[in-house]
């Protein structure tokens, strides 16, 4: 898809935030990103983002972002954009990195905040429309201060969208507010929110008109992600949604009661995806922990549509 199609069209449905999957020796798997891309497709996943935290990007290389994004940009399709989680230390870094997203096939870049830094408000700001002002890539904001320490207020994410790069925001703070009143701007992006039900976003965002969900979950039930994520046009996506998200609550819990993405990976690795290991110092979840998770896949029934290899407690921790 290209970065003009893209610009000018509102991206809806189930972006979800992808695993990095890894080999037993440590080093990323290829094969089996194109196996999980290639799964998410066939599964009514509308785009997909890379090196996000879910794709534990804070413990890559430098050189393993830069080969993961080459690779994996090799692997799209017209059907399914990918972005990148393309978030530096600081504004040049960033600029940087999504340069070279650009420069290799990216559809678009996730920004958050800098971590660790905490900068004020008006200097995030300004962050953000630095770096849309250095590229033409379509770029998405993700507000999220758990992770980052930042926060951005929905006037100043209002600002921001402004500005033609921007195409999609995800929010991820407990404030039902501040998402209605970024609808009710009426923004140029496509307003999306976090599937954590900690949070309690998914139902107000979808049901005061947003565009869909940013969401892990999708990682393993990317049907059902798609459904909870389709917007409301008629009573029909309203009570499809109700039925797919109370169903689905179980699993939503399940995936946020750990940190990201300890709990959404371990479980992966259980049912047979190729998934591999999180990356040291994270470990995966074992005993009952591992046990409940494979527990609630099986009483969902995903096993059956997904074809998932569920194997023993034991053997799926080891």
């Amino acid at each position: 898809m290209s970065n003009k199609k893209l610009a000018g069209k509102k991206l809806v449905g189930s972006f979800v935030a992808l695993i990095t999957p890894f080999n037993r020796d440590g080093s990323v798997d290829y094969a089996a990103f194109r196996t999980l891309l290639k799964s998410q497709e066939d599964n009514g996943t509308a785009a997909i983002l890379i090196m996000g935290s879910t794709g534990e990007t804070s413990m890559l290389s430098p050189e393993e972002k830069k080969k993961i994004i080459v690779e994996t940009a090799k692997m799209k399709t017209a059907k399914m954009p990918i972005f990148f989680g393309c978030t530096g230390n600081n504004t040049e870094s960033t600029i940087a990195n999504v340069k070279f997203a650009k420069d290799n096939g990216a559809d678009g870049a996730i920004l958050a905040a800098p971590a660790y830094i905490c900068a004020p408000e008006a200097d995030i700001e300004g962050f953000f429309l630095d770096v849309a002002d250095a590229t033409d890539l379509p770029l998405g904001i993700y507000n999220n201060p758990p992770r980052v320490k930042s926060d951005l207020n929905w006037d100043h994410l209002l600002r921001i969208f402004k500005h033609p790069n921007y195409v999609v925001h995800k929010e991820s703070t407990a404030r039902v507010g501040q998402v209605a009143q970024v609808l009710a701007g009426n923004p140029s992006v496509s307003v999306m929110c976090c599937d954590s039900p900690n949070l309690g976003l998914v139902v107000p965002t979808m049901s005061l008109g947003g565009h869909g969900t940013a969401n892990m979950t999708g990682n393993i039930a990317p049907g059902e992600l798609a459904t909870i994520s389709t917007p409301w046009t008629s009573y029909t996506e309203a009570e499809n949604f109700k039925n797919a998200y109370l169903g689905l609550l179980p699993l939503l819990h399940y995936t946020y009661s750990a940190i990201n993405p300890v709990a959404v990976k371990s479980l992966m690795k259980a049912i047979g995806l190729p998934a591999g290991d999180l990356r040291k110092p994270l470990t995966n979840l074992e005993g009952e922990a591992l046990a409940k998770g494979i527990r609630i896949v099986q009483e969902l029934g995903l096993d059956k549509r997904y074809g998932y290899r569920v194997k023993p407690v034991a053997v799926a921790a080891a």
